[in-house]
């Protein structure tokens, strides 16, 4: 006697091409899945604020919206790549928007950088990597989110990320902690960019 199938149907959505011109379609399709999933929050890389200013135009008031920037020192030492008035703007709107350690990138890139050798942490970034840079910069923002108390370890997010600029991959993913790794769990793919 066979045991019967349970399942969900859920739309993905493959992008021909990987890059900041999927950023409308992602943020439409994180609406939809959210809604869909009682999701209260999304998470968002941003660098200039450009993404997390049209998340507040296409993503419902009721989704909260986390924008995670590039670490001061990302381009060059002591730059923030987001404006300081871009920043009071997007949390007047009722963005959080955190800035802190890659979690991917922190004092294993020095090693690498100074001593010409992979750390755990790159080389786990360069694994997610075969899913797409979006789906490296999705899990990486879960971790520094939870690791900042942004978010909670035991409720679903949906996590973007992009490939250069805006977004072209969203996940539905449970947190966890930087350094409680394997506990983050990818739920659904809601898209990604199918060349890359």
């Amino acid at each position: 006697m066979s045991e019967s199938a349970t399942f969900e149907e859920a739309r993905t959505l493959y992008f021909e091409k990987a890059g900041p011109r999927n950023t409308r379609p992602v943020l439409e399709a994180v609406a939809r899945r959210a809604e869909a999933l009682s999701i209260d929050r999304v998470l968002l890389p941003t660098c200039s604020g450009k993404t997390a200013l049209e998340a507040l135009e296409l993503l419902p008031s009721s989704l909260r919206v986390v924008a995670i920037t590039h670490v001061t020192g990302f381009r060059e030492p002591d730059h923030q790549e987001l404006d300081d008035g871009v920043r009071q703007e997007l949390e007047e709107r009722g963005v959080t928007v955190y800035t802190g350690q890659h979690a991917f990138g922190g004092v294993g890139r020095a090693v690498r950088n100074k001593m010409s050798t992979y750390q755990v942490d790159e080389i786990m970034a360069n694994t997610l990597r075969v899913f797409g840079h979006g789906t490296k910069v999705a899990v990486e923002l879960a971790l520094m989110a939870a690791d900042a108390g942004l978010v909670r370890t035991d409720r679903d997010v949906i996590s973007a990320g992009g490939t250069m600029s805006g977004v072209d991959t969203a996940l539905v993913l449970r947190p966890a902690n930087s350094f409680r790794f394997f506990d983050l769990k990818v739920r659904e793919m809601i898209c990604k960019p199918a060349v890359f």
